[in-house]
């Protein structure tokens, strides 16, 4: 079987940049991660536990903004990096855009919404207007919008209209169904009499011994997702949001239900749909993932010739009619790589940046075409902030030293320690990309990593 790797094109950001219609300006990136909270506003959906510590975490994820701009590009932070991790940085030859730098952010609040409230922020990102310059969020919500309304920057992207509608898992479902794009049983419920219809159908798959999947249509990293393995607990779940529907007065919902099935691993790749309606495949990786949340990649994803044909003629059919209703930008995909070799090549799209997407101009740079790399990040359990020299202690020997080099390089910090004010001890993660020649020193350098960190195997 031969297969075959998909390189990262260079200069990932000039080809964005062009392609939405703004070459040649300088960008302002907000990394407003997890925005799908902000799409899901008024919908009926799952229980959801309350903001917790896990949301200041999340909300930090906002510094890979950081290595995905240019040097001439500027980008919005909910806090200044660590002095010694920008130092780490200019150490490996790795220019960083302009910052502003929230003042008094709220642990629970994106970099948007901290933003709009720092009256310093919006007076230096509207003087950035004159010059040309133009706004790049990781996707766009109402709260972006009023972002680029309160500064006058002209957004780079679709509106949130466009954006949270072509994110929708029903939007998904609907249209492979359309363009004849295989995926598993399943149905789209837009209303509570298409959810009844379809808790009927999915009954006798689970009457038949299969599992089914319930998904909110805008859910993101595991969140509004429930696996089903009784007729009983489904209707429980059918119940449930009947009765959600009934007290906000509506029977407009946003589900998809579908067959559990088995899979040999996670695909997610992209491409970017430009505003002339071209299409351009950017990459394929495999996405590792743990009970629906998002862990890492591995790249290259060790895929056929014919494998990755079948992604790139879905990615070409999908960007058209994407374009053909109004969206342009990036556009992340998942996909399934089924036990017999077969493809699932489109289980959802995401209407904005990817976590993939912030690797692209790190790989550009220090993963050589015959590397092989992980992105991911470590666990850690704290009792104090951690500065960034410590790290770099427990980890001498073992970071990225130069292009080509094997190690790990760390490309956000800020979630180490995102939640050291809710107490003592807190959890912090190490999001980083660890670079080697081959699949076993990738693997071992990982294994050591994480000794040195006291990551257990169960973490």
């Amino acid at each position: 079987m031969t297969t075959v790797t998909t390189p990262v094109k260079s200069d990932f950001m000039t080809g964005l940049a062009a392609a939405v219609g703004v070459p040649g300006v300088p960008l302002v990136l907000v990394g407003n991660f997890e925005v799908e909270q902000q799409w899901a506003r008024g919908e009926c959906g799952l229980p959801r536990v309350s903001a917790d510590a896990g949301t200041a975490v999340v909300n930090h994820m906002d510094q890979f903004a950081l290595l995905l701009a240019g040097p001439g590009d500027h980008v919005v932070l909910k806090a200044a990096p660590d002095r010694e991790y920008l130092a780490y940085l200019a150490g490996l030859g790795i220019e960083v855009p302009t910052m502003h730098i929230v003042r008094d952010g709220e642990p629970t609040s994106t970099v948007t919404e901290d933003a709009l409230g720092d009256v310093g922020v919006l007076r230096s990102l509207a003087a950035l207007g004159p010059k040309g310059a133009v706004l790049l969020p990781h996707g766009v919500s109402e709260v972006e919008e009023q972002l680029a309304a309160a500064t006058g920057l002209a957004l780079a992207a679709p509106s949130a209209a466009v954006c949270r509608s072509v994110n929708s898992k029903v939007y998904s479902r609907r249209l492979a169904d359309e363009l004849g794009i295989r995926q598993a049983d399943g149905w789209a419920c837009a209303t509570l009499a298409e959810l009844d219809a379809a808790v009927a159908a999915a009954t006798e798959l689970l009457d038949a011994g299969a599992k089914v999947v319930v998904k909110e249509a805008l859910g993101v990293s595991g969140k509004g997702i429930a696996v089903v393995d009784s007729a009983r607990r489904l209707a429980r779940l059918r119940r449930m949001i009947h009765q959600r529907a009934e007290r906000m007065g509506t029977d407009r919902i946003g589900f998809v239900i579908e067959r559990w099935v088995t899979k040999r691993a996670d695909l997610n790749y992209q491409c970017t749909v430009g505003r002339d309606g071209s299409v351009r495949f950017d990459f394929v990786k495999e996405a590792i993932t743990r009970g629906g949340v998002h862990k890492g990649h591995r790249m290259p994803a060790a895929l056929t010739v014919e494998q990755t044909d079948v992604l790139r003629r879905t990615a070409d059919l999908l960007g058209a009619r994407l374009a053909a209703d109004g969206y342009h930008g990036v556009v992340g995909i998942d996909a399934l790589l089924m036990p017999d070799g077969s493809v699932y090549p489109m289980i959802e799209i995401n209407a904005r940046n990817n976590m993939s997407t912030y690797q692209v101009r790190l790989q550009e740079r220090f993963v050589p075409p015959d590397g092989v790399a992980l992105a991911k990040h470590y666990p850690l359990r704290l009792h104090r902030p951690m500065p960034f020299y410590q790290v770099r202690e427990l980890l001498a020997g073992l970071l990225v030293a130069r292009p080509g080099g094997n190690g790990l390089l760390i490309n956000n910090f800020a979630t180490v320690n995102a939640a050291a004010a809710t107490g003592s001890p807190f959890d912090g993660r190490l999001y980083g990309l660890v670079v080697a020649e081959s699949t076993a020193r990738l693997a071992a350098l990982d294994d050591e990593i994480g000794r040195r960190l006291g990551i257990s195997e169960e973490d």
